[in-house]
């Protein structure tokens, strides 16, 4: 098996913090309280007390959506002024921060040995594919067969084809771990864009997201593959750290 030398905390829904021998990223970082809980990583929080020791930290926003996008993030700098963001041209800031970048669709981000790819969604914002320290990682943001039940079948087919079109550009890209939307809300359908994009683009590590408290969807969708060359993560708390080192 490769040596990945990572560490990945689950922070919750689409929020994730990775840990590798030289960086500190960040994904989607929502909820910043969890039951009166300690401001800690092991509890799926980030504190300021935890940045100001980290080097190399990397905070990436794939679109403006509440459940993606918390202000509280830009605050972060006053702890570590090293921070950089990476945030999806979506997001409008008055007064942006040091070290601010945006990104819109199929743009590149070279930061010196940090490689950032823009990919699409099939909602707003963008997806992530972030190369650093001999590791690649997507983050697919709200990119997703959205395929609601409620939707009229040309509308459910159209979702069908634009997300397949957007995977088809994703496609020969060698991922290792891959956080991905598995929504309980589309129902029968949860499974939908996460077994294509599996069939498609074979990441080593499928890391579900996407699924607010109901971690059990993630139980389902790693039986639904257990047969897939894909190792399908499951999740049941916030605050849990998957180790690779």
């Amino acid at each position: 098996m490769k040596n990945y030398n990572i560490k990945i905390h689950y922070l919750y829904h689409s929020g994730f913090a990775v840990e590798t021998s030289s960086h500190f990223l960040i994904f989607d970082y929502y909820r910043d309280s969890f039951d009166s809980c300690p401001q800690t990583l092991e509890n799926g929080l980030i504190s300021q007390d935890l940045l100001k020791n980290k080097k190399d930290v990397l905070v990436f926003c794939s679109h403006k959506h509440p459940d993606h996008f918390n202000p509280i993030i830009l605050k972060w700098q006053r702890a570590n002024p090293g921070i950089r963001y990476i945030l999806s041209s979506d997001i409008k800031i008055k007064n942006p921060p040091e070290n601010y970048h945006k990104l819109s669709t199929y743009e590149c981000l070279n930061l010196g040995n940090v490689f950032v790819k823009a990919y699409g969604s099939t909602d707003i914002g963008i997806s992530f594919l972030v190369k650093l320290d001999g590791v690649t990682i997507f983050h697919a943001g709200d990119l997703n067969l959205w395929y609601w039940k409620e939707d009229s079948k040309s509308e459910q087919k159209a979702a069908e084809n634009n997300f397949k079109m957007e995977i088809s550009k994703i496609k020969g890209e060698d991922i290792d771990f891959a956080f991905f939307p598995v929504d309980p809300r589309l129902e029968e359908y949860y499974c939908s864009g996460g077994e294509y994009f599996i069939n498609e683009i074979h990441p080593a590590f499928f890391i579900p997201m996407h699924f607010w408290d109901n971690s059990y969807i993630t139980k389902n969708f790693a039986e639904l593959m257990k047969h897939s060359l894909s190792k399908c993560l499951v999740i049941d708390h916030r605050g849990q750290t998957f180790d690779f080192t």
